[in-house]
């Protein structure tokens, strides 16, 4: 007897083939109306025939027609997964939580919230600022930092919460404009990305930190080396207030990228300087430069050929001993950059490979307490002022990062949710469904500008505030103020620890005290880091 259980997955096949025969005798002995299913079973026998032979697929070739549904929800599950599922916790990769809180304040809606907290107070990781009984009131929340060494000439006074990197081509034109025209507004600053300075920078009107990475776009030569004369052309405009030099990014740190010819558009080619119709590279490092001496040159270069403007560089944390050669490269030719901003492993990207995103690079929270306690210990920290990025998006997300060492906090998908992003990670496909990350133009014609510019400073407005609720509650003046004391953390075993236990202020000059005592290796990497090379010294 044959097993006839190996043949059920084609009963499904077998039932519309059947269907399509009585529809087309009903067509003939009833109403022509019996075409309509007729057609439409017809084409899903068709296609189950076709799944039958086909190769690409093997659950099609067992489960012809049927085989499909699994597709289809495969395709929408991380909507499936965000809206019905995830809780509000449940950071994937930001919880409903931070996004609602953004939304909120974006739109000036009620961000308070009834009947207490729904934070595990208790679990390992949980953190928060410490109270005082004699709160402050702060009135004027246009917190501020000046960023600018002895050797700037137009140092800048720049919000301590400002739009990160991202580039014009990975996010739309209506996008750039309207973080852009939010800025401008709210008078705080836009990072342009790597993309250089597009035409919808130039129609907000905001202020810019303009970021040359290792395409040098913006100040590229033709064969793709860095060029001084486009470079002070672009950095000369008014609104570039700052020079950022790109190392690395938290998203994928050390890795290099394409743009696809078929992907340059005129306006994506006007703003970086490339060709259409070539393959445009970004090195996975810099050909201006190749040791922390060179690196240091570079920058002051950079600074003379802007007129003074500040310049800094944004890094990941990788290998500690190669900042530190970067430090010593400071110390030993006397050029200290006006910035540096850590950008940590958590930050997010258009698209980067899984390994790179989930294992590759320092998380912020260590990677800002190393750079901020190297400088401490080489007795430059006065010099330099620090940037933090990495998942940034609420008032105590920014005084955590000020606590540790932060003078300002950028924030690249808060913004993004600003403008209406609704984390349908699709920023890869050019399918974004609001208008964000596409170049589209039917999807960005979505994104509206005036509406989405006014939601950015908002946002910005509205957060600044919280900030300063915050800190006063702490019994402080100005968030500049908050030290790693005023975190708790509560431990594995349930006990607490107070910030400066875990994220302690290391002593100013302890790495060129020989006396001093090593703390976590520190000063073991210094003696390894030479200002001449990134090479090992052992």
């Amino acid at each position: 007897m044959p097993d006839l259980q190996r043949y059920n997955r084609f009963i499904p096949l077998i039932g519309i083939a059947l269907l399509a025969a009585v529809s087309l005798v009903l067509s003939f002995t009833w109403s022509i109306w019996f075409l309509i299913p007729l057609a439409v079973l017809a084409i899903l026998s068709a296609l189950g025939i076709y799944d039958l032979f086909q190769t690409k697929h093997s659950i099609l070739r067992n489960y012809p027609v049927l085989g499909h549904m699994r597709f289809f929800f495969e395709g929408i599950r991380p909507e499936i997964r965000q809206y019905l599922i995830e809780s509000d916790q449940d950071e994937e990769p930001f919880s409903r939580d931070d996004r609602s809180l953004v939304y909120q304040r974006a739109k000036g809606e009620e961000d308070a919230r009834p009947f207490g907290t729904r934070m595990r107070v208790y679990d390992a990781g949980y953190s928060w600022v410490t109270h005082s009984v004699q709160p402050k009131h702060i009135e004027n929340t246009d917190f501020r930092v000046r960023i600018g060494n002895k050797d700037c000439k137009q140092p800048y006074d720049a919000s301590i919460y400002n739009i990160s990197a991202m580039s014009f081509g990975s996010l739309s034109g209506n996008a750039i404009q309207a973080l852009n025209t939010g800025a401008q507004l709210g008078g705080f600053a836009h990072d342009t990305g790597e993309g250089s300075v597009s035409r919808y920078h130039k129609a907000g009107g905001g202020d810019l930190i303009y970021q040359v990475a290792s395409g040098y776009f913006g100040a590229r030569a033709a064969d793709g080396s860095f060029d001084p004369d486009k470079f002070a052309a672009t950095a000369s405009l008014d609104q570039v207030k700052m020079i950022e030099l790109k190392l690395s990014q938290g998203a994928k740190p050390g890795h290099g990228g394409m743009l696809p010819a078929r992907k340059i558009s005129p306006e994506i080619a006007e703003a970086r300087g490339v060709p259409m119709g070539v393959d445009c590279i970004s090195p996975a490092h810099h050909s201006a430069f190749s040791t922390p001496i060179e690196m240091m040159h570079f920058l002051a270069r950079l600074r003379e050929l802007s007129g003074g403007k500040p310049v800094g560089f944004k890094l990941c944390i990788g290998h500690q001993r190669e900042f530190m050669c970067m430090v010593k490269a400071m110390l030993e030719t006397g050029i200290a950059p006006d910035f540096i901003v850590v950008d940590g492993a958590e930050g997010g990207t258009g698209a980067a490979p899984l390994e790179f995103a989930n294992h590759v690079g320092m998380p912020m929270i260590e990677g800002l307490t190393f750079v901020h306690n190297t400088l401490r210990g080489a007795g430059i920290r006065d010099q330099v002022k620090l940037g933090a990025a990495g998942k940034v998006v609420s008032a105590f997300d920014i005084a955590r990062a000020l606590a540790l060492g932060a003078d300002w906090c950028n924030s690249a998908r808060g913004f993004m949710f600003a403008i209406g992003c609704i984390q349908a990670q699709a920023c890869h496909t050019n399918h974004c469904p609001v208008g964000v990350a596409t170049q589209d133009k039917t999807r960005e014609r979505a994104l509206d500008v005036g509406d989405k510019s006014v939601r950015v400073a908002r946002f910005h407005r509205n957060t600044m505030r919280a900030l300063g609720e915050m800190a006063g509650a702490a019994g402080l003046g100005h968030p500049n103020e908050f030290l790693p004391r005023h975190l708790m953390q509560r431990q594995s075993d349930r006990s607490m620890v107070q910030g400066d236990q875990v994220y302690a202020y290391l002593p100013e000059g302890y790495l060129l005290d020989d006396s001093a005592a090593d703390y976590k290796g520190n000063k073991t990497r210094w003696a390894r880091a030479r200002a001449d090379s990134f090479a090992p010294f052992d």
